[in-house]
């Protein structure tokens, strides 16, 4: 497995089908109304491309992940590849760390609710199942200090701000997430896509991937 760096992006794992790489907090996964260039999509096409703008080569986005969200991304290289990974997305393994303010009476759990969005892109909670989507999340708490609380998280569905709303909602919002959260100094979200685990689109064999916690979460104050 090659780890190269690509402008910021490390480049965890490539083959003929997909890119892995590990995304850093403030990139986003692909082009938004007030940024275009500045994404892994960007970054990755022009990569594949090997700076030949005119290039028929290009890459394909499988899934996303939150601007201030860290981690693992995985981008396929042709269609087939793209369409075989998000057929199977939900049957994918997928582990998050994150710390949370303050301690959860249960230290492991499930979190279900049903999620839908609103005009304004805010995910919220609703018991309205004719709108909302049902969305689990199950949490281990890792590590515990004075004011915060170190989880692993594992999605069983994958929507948009699952995690963020979810632990929102128990009133223990991720560090540094000033939507469903509270404004703090912190640097970043503490909140990072740790593993992934899936069949691969070409041999159907299955492949994981998993990178480090970023020392970040592991340094909080306690």
């Amino acid at each position: 497995m090659s780890k190269d760096h690509l402008k910021g992006i490390e480049l965890i794992y490539e083959d003929r089908d997909i890119l892995v790489i590990d995304k850093p907090p403030r990139l986003l996964t692909m082009a938004s109304a007030t940024e275009k260039e500045r994404t892994a999509y960007h970054i990755l096409t022009d990569y594949v491309r090997k700076g030949y703008s005119k290039s028929s080569k290009r890459v394909f986005i499988v899934h996303r992940l939150d601007r201030d969200t860290s981690g693992l991304v995985i981008f396929a290289k042709n269609e087939e590849a793209k369409y075989s990974l998000q057929e199977q997305w939900d049957s994918c393994e997928k582990k998050y760390i994150a710390v949370i303010y303050g301690h959860l009476a249960e230290k492991s759990g499930a979190i279900t609710s049903y999620l839908a969005e609103n005009a304004a892109h805010v995910v919220y909670s609703t018991e309205n199942e004719s709108i909302g989507k049902l969305s689990t999340t199950y949490y281990k708490v890792l590590k515990e200090t004075k004011d915060y609380s170190l989880l692993e998280i594992e999605l069983v569905t994958g929507r948009k701000n699952q995690i963020r709303v979810h632990f929102a909602d128990m009133g223990h919002p991720i560090v540094g997430d000033t939507k469903y959260g509270k404004k703090d100094n912190m640097k970043r979200m503490a909140l990072h896509a740790l593993s992934i685990s899936f069949l691969h689109p070409w041999n159907g064999k299955r492949i994981k991937f998993e990178t480090k916690i970023p020392p970040y979460f592991t340094n909080l104050p306690r």
